[in-house]
């Protein structure tokens, strides 16, 4: 089991759905309900860093990493959503940067909108997504799927998906590409988050694979 794969917690995905049944129409509580979810789930990340028994500047760089993360996230979770959607998909995506914070970032990896990186902000229409990465000794890095026929993981306020033509699928000594978001069906307040994959490779063979997540607020 991989590192990334074994940074989710066992109830990972039906945490992250709820029972809607049980859910406040009222935006204000929700935040805070999922303010005080990103707190106590970090424990469940943590507790992964304990497991890794890491060296010791690694095991302090993951764990503060979590910590950022909470802190951004929740920044974000009071100011930005205007909908329960909108902090579903703020919640989740913090879900997500703690579990590739866990897995700890072993290759050089960047995803830029505007040259900011993992919470971002952008205008509607095309976004240019900058990805770029290098592997580790002499090994060369790709774009890698999330799941099996979905190369993105991506999820979103309103319509929105990356144009998949002309995507490079060769491997790159330094990995250095666009993307296109197409986000011209979105509005001001809507908020995207996706996660890129990208895969080390070493004899045509992937060696190991990272996942970096960006949250966009439309503005």
């Amino acid at each position: 089991m991989s590192e990334m794969n074994m940074a989710m917690p066992m109830d990972y995905d039906s945490m992250r759905t709820g029972d809607d049944s049980e859910r406040t129409d009222n935006v204000t509580d929700y935040k805070r309900t999922c303010i005080d979810f990103i707190e106590d789930i970090s424990g469940s990340y943590l507790e992964w860093v304990d497991y890794y028994k890491l060296p010791e500047d690694e095991d302090k760089k993951r764990r503060s990493d979590i910590s950022a993360i909470i802190e951004k996230t929740n920044t974000w979770l009071a100011k930005v959503p205007t909908s329960i959607k909108a902090v579903d998909v703020i919640m989740n995506d913090g879900i997500q940067k703690m579990a590739e914070a866990t897995a700890g970032k072993i290759f050089q990896i960047g995803v830029f909108i505007n040259q900011k990186s993992e919470y971002t902000m952008s205008k509607p229409g095309i976004i240019d997504v900058h990805v770029k990465s290098i592997g580790r000794d002499g090994r060369k890095t790709k774009l890698g799927f999330h799941h099996k026929d979905d190369r993105f993981r991506i999820e979103s306020t309103g319509k929105v998906f990356f144009d998949e033509t002309n995507i490079p699928e060769q491997e790159f000594d330094t990995l250095d590409i666009h993307l296109k978001l197409d986000a011209s069906r979105c509005v001001q307040r809507d908020v995207i988050s996706f996660t890129v994959i990208i895969s080390e490779m070493k004899d045509g063979n992937e060696y190991d694979r990272r996942g970096l997540s960006t949250v966009v607020h439309i503005v």
